[in-house]
């Protein structure tokens, strides 16, 4: 096989914990303030690595990014010793401290938008950062994700990285969870899926009123200039109103796709039954015949979905053809959805298994199986040219599994934001963390 798809899962960093941060998240709002579990959420998202490198896929590591971020304070005006600097944003701004300390670099299909070289036109693989700017705490990120993709794909042979849009509402970007490529195999080309929830440009009738549009139609037609992707191969979707209004903040919440396969709740876009047709023949044009498996409503209601996360899920091809969708154990807890699973998609044998992992701990924070990982599409000169310590293998995960044990809490709470031991032990645990990855000085603890 010339051409397959990698993992590029995050690495939940040691200050998880539950701040509730991000509205329109409704898992993250529901555990606000609970006491988390930064080491079971680790070894959690490691396991699930293991397992699909055991599986024979190419499995990859992100390292978390280093907080708190103390420059941020003190440029918001908190002075003196880091300790004191601490506990004042803690008395003063507590939604403030949450955000610098948040363990939100994790959720990697936020991190960017790939466009592998098969949809480019000069043939490289495009990188470009999400500038996340509706969230304070996830606006943070994209400065260290670009320092890290920069590190990892280094060869400028095959790697192009853009800076990320501007910090504005109009260019509002979410990275690779709104963000779909069909193709017949992972190395030829493809039609890239944009999907958004809000236009500056274009009047729209509906809108969602409870809940932000994150990702706007500016920002991903941007993207796809600077990708250099040839528009009959790109395709622009809004997302449903009404579902964003239910919880679906991303399009990952409500449908997840895999070479030529899109599963999708029927509610997922706006006009659904006219924009598939159109797609299905632009998909044609480009001698792809894609191939649906839509959940209605009445098996599977949104709320169901969201609670589960039935489309925050992975499909995943095996080298022999066959495709196993990778839920989160919530899904079969769920009786609607687990119905739907047993009676009606294994009958239909386009995704032949299903396997659960139990992410309870990044679950109760708002992100499942694809808000995991970042998916970039490669050939075998691309494949050889990334660093290569990044790739799960048994020794690196043994490594990991035991550099979690050494470093990582079992328990914390916002309270325990101000305990200068945290940012210590964060900054060893990081420091050590480059050494196994042999990454180099990709952070800074100056403050």
């Amino acid at each position: 096989m010339s051409g397959f798809e990698i993992n590029f899962d995050g690495l939940v960093g040691p200050t998880h914990h539950y701040a509730g941060l991000a509205f329109g998240n409704e898992a993250s709002f529901k555990h606000r303030h609970l006491i988390s579990n930064p080491r079971l959420a680790a070894q959690q998202g490691l396991e699930k690595m293991k397992a699909l490198a055991d599986l024979g896929l190419k499995q990859a590591v992100l390292p978390p990014h280093h907080r708190p971020i103390l420059p941020e304070l003190h440029r918001l005006g908190f002075q003196g010793s880091d300790h004191h600097c601490l506990e004042q944003a803690y008395q003063d701004a507590p939604q403030i401290l949450s955000a610098l300390y948040s363990a939100s670099s994790m959720w990697t299909a936020n991190a960017a938008t790939v466009s592998p070289s098969a949809d480019t036109q000069d043939q490289k693989i495009h990188f470009t950062p999400a500038n996340l700017c509706l969230n304070y705490h996830r606006h943070l990120e994209q400065y260290s994700t670009e320092k890290i993709f920069k590190r990892i794909f280094q060869d400028e042979n095959y790697f192009v990285h853009h800076h990320a849009l501007p910090n504005v509402p109009l260019f509002g970007d979410e990275g690779a969870a709104n963000h779909l490529r069909f193709c017949q195999d992972y190395d030829q080309a493809g039609v890239e899926v944009f999907v958004y929830g809000k236009s500056f440009s274009q009047k729209q009738q509906h809108t969602p009123t409870q809940y932000p549009a994150r990702q706007s139609l500016e920002a991903s037609q941007a993207i796809a200039r600077l990708h250099g992707l040839n528009a009959k191969n790109v395709c622009f979707l809004q997302q449903n109103p009404e579902v964003i209004d239910q919880g679906v903040f991303h399009n990952d919440v409500i449908s997840v796709n895999n070479k030529n396969v899109l599963f999708t709740h029927e509610k997922a876009f706006l006009n659904q039954d006219q924009v598939l047709k159109q797609l299905t023949e632009q998909l044609q044009q480009q001698s792809i015949s894609l191939n649906i498996i839509q959940v209605p409503e009445q098996l599977v209601s949104v709320q169901d979905a969201v609670n589960s996360y039935l489309f925050n899920s992975q499909i995943i091809s095996h080298p022999n053809g066959t495709m196993t969708l990778v839920l989160p154990e919530e899904a079969r807890q769920n009786q609607a959805v687990w119905n739907y699973l047993q009676q009606h998609l294994l009958a239909e044998k386009t995704i032949d298994n299903i396997q659960f992992f139990n992410l309870r701990e990044s679950m109760q924070n708002g992100g499942g199986p694809a808000c995991l990982r970042l998916r970039v599409a490669v050939n075998a000169q691309e494949y050889a040219a990334i660093h290569p310590h990044i790739f799960l293998n048994d020794h690196l995960f043994i490594q990991l599994h035991a550099w979690i044990e050494r470093h990582y809490r079992d328990r914390l709470s916002i309270h325990d934001l101000i305990d200068p031991q945290l940012m210590s032990e964060t900054q060893t645990a990081l420091d050590e963390l480059t050494q196994i990855l042999a990454l180099g000085a990709i952070y800074s603890f100056q403050t």
